[in-house]
């Protein structure tokens, strides 16, 4: 038995709704649980900031309460937006599926009705694109959120205690490449973190690439067995046959870049605090 047709108009504004809810509903649903809740990102850069300095100080391993509290609270965040983008990228490729078949069937309609179907198609493979990338980052952030939220630590102009900090990371991350390796507790946590959050990516980049040259092998055999006189359905999948397959080597390209820096994790980690990553 088939599944019932859901409406273009009933996936159009679910797409809205997922779309707004990407934005919006993160912050709210991570705040749910154990940890931290956070009025805001400045609020979030704060207490990270805060609870990072001290931590460090302390020379221990494991995460301070306060911090893990912190990276806690940024696992959740990262865990709801990866599921509203995965939901979001079903919507819009159901969406984009049925907006190019329509293209495909549409040769008896006028060029002002093409063009909208060509550009409304167009603008729908752009979103699901964008969808994908944001499933794959907010997965990666969930295996690595520690590494993730580096980033916010040497944003904008740290104050004097944390400048300190970020300064003794840096040094200690230079002198571990002249040494034998030997780093203090705390930084290599923050290393293993780091090499953590890129294998993630080289894993999850792998596995999408895998998927659309799938894809587009698909593609390219339906191309094959569809008849010369629909030209315009020849013409579709074609497209997203090649599409498929440059996005296949983009992932490629990602899947090594972040093996590389996985495999050998201090120097991009000391570039990436000396704003040269």
């Amino acid at each position: 038995m088939r599944p019932p047709r859901v409406p273009g108009r009933a996936l159009a504004v679910l797409t809205l709704a997922l779309a707004a809810a990407f934005v919006v509903a993160p912050g709210f649903l991570a705040g749910i649980g154990p940890g931290s809740a956070f009025t805001g990102e400045h609020d979030l850069v704060e207490a990270l900031r805060t609870s990072f300095t001290g931590y460090w100080s302390s020379g221990d391993r494991d995460l301070s309460p306060t911090l893990e509290g912190v990276v806690d609270y940024w696992f959740r965040y990262h865990l709801a937006k990866a599921a509203i983008a995965a939901l979001l990228l079903i919507v819009l490729v159901a969406l984009g599926v049925r907006v190019w078949k329509t293209f495909a069937k549409a040769d008896g309609l006028g060029t002002g009705k093409n063009v909208a179907l060509a550009s409304t198609g167009v603008l729908i493979t752009m979103l699901a694109l964008f969808s994908l990338v944001a499933v794959m980052a907010n997965l990666q952030g969930m295996v690595a959120p520690y590494a993730s939220m580096l980033p916010m630590l040497t944003a904008d102009a740290p104050d004097a205690q944390l400048t300190g900090t970020l300064d003794q990371i840096k040094l200690q991350l230079a002198n571990s490449l002249d040494t034998d390796g030997h780093t203090a507790p705390a930084l290599q946590l923050m290393t293993d973190d780091f090499a953590r959050y890129h294998v993630a990516m080289a894993v999850i980049a792998t596995i999408a690439a895998a998927a659309l040259i799938a894809l587009s092998a698909l593609l390219w055999r339906r191309f094959t067995q569809t008849e010369r006189s629909a030209r315009r359905t020849r013409r579709v999948l074609s497209s997203f046959g090649a599409l498929s397959a440059l996005l296949s080597l983009a992932g490629i390209v990602v899947a090594v870049a972040n093996i590389t820096t996985a495999t050998d994790p201090t120097p991009a980690l000391l570039a990436f605090f000396q704003n040269s990553w």
